[in-house]
């Protein structure tokens, strides 16, 4: 009999990403749920991390979900709102050391934590296109800590992307800092089955935990490549005081949850 959860699939990546985020941190976001997870981490376990967008607000009220980086919202009782390119240099400023975490989606993903946001197929005749980088380079670049969100499938994980538009670690072992990047990328994969990390020495992704409703067995049937899991452990499911202050205080309106 198959059992009922008491979260959706949203919800459990939302509380995993949300658990990432430290007093403290500086979190770059983007739109819809990596916007939702830094809430989240705001209202629940992160109350003195500071939110900043792209478009150039920074440590918003935020009392409301905005719908995009655009929206007027994000610059409500902001402490700033300057513009993309002071965005840029906060994530890359070394005053701010390891606090900066960011938070990317991705059409693939490899062992690496390498990144394609631009394509499905050849690049010059693709079967799909989509928006491209954007800054997702350049914060893959920068960034020392990222989160990358995706739905787990094979399609996904791939052995070989299609098309490297952000950089993990590369081929590997010191192949980022043989190219010039300081250390960062992606260190940590949500997906809708568990919570991926990376080997310091290899570079290689690993299984961390996964999810009540999933099992390492099929987390890797929905890989192309092989993932080592013999390290992981059930993630601890959202409390009932997360899931109220995500349903309630963050997204009242499930305006991502739905």
């Amino acid at each position: 009999m198959k059992i009922v959860q008491p979260y959706t699939p949203k919800e459990i990546m939302t509380i995993m990403a949300a658990r990432e985020i430290k007093n403290g941190d500086i979190v770059f976001s983007g739109t819809g749920i990596s916007m939702l997870a830094a809430m989240a981490a705001k209202n629940i376990n992160a109350p003195d991390s500071v939110i900043f967008f792209e478009t150039g607000a920074i440590d918003s009220l935020l009392e409301e979900l905005p719908f995009a980086v655009a929206d007027p919202r994000i610059m409500y009782w902001a402490a700033s709102n300057s513009r993309l390119t002071d965005s840029f240099a906060t994530m890359q400023n070394k005053i701010t050391g390891d606090k900066v975490i960011a938070i990317l989606g991705a059409a693939q993903i490899d062992i690496h934590g390498n990144l394609n946001t631009t394509c499905i197929g050849d690049y010059f005749s693709p079967e799909i296109r989509f928006s491209g980088s954007g800054g997702g380079c350049d914060v893959a670049s920068f960034v020392p800590r990222c989160i990358a969100f995706m739905q787990h499938e094979k399609r996904k994980f791939v052995k070989k992307l299609d098309y490297l538009t952000s950089p993990g670690r590369l081929g590997g072992e010191n192949k980022r800092q043989e190219a010039g990047l300081p250390p960062g990328g992606v260190t940590a994969v949500v997906t809708n089955l568990g919570v991926m990390r990376f080997e310091k020495s290899t570079g290689k992704m690993y299984l961390d935990k996964f999810y009540p409703n999933s099992t390492p067995q099929i987390i890797l049937e929905n890989t192309e490549f092989h993932m080592d899991v013999s390290k992981a452990t059930q993630a601890d499911p959202p409390t009932k005081i997360e899931l109220k202050i995500l349903r309630e205080d963050c997204d009242p309106q499930r305006l991502i949850l739905d």
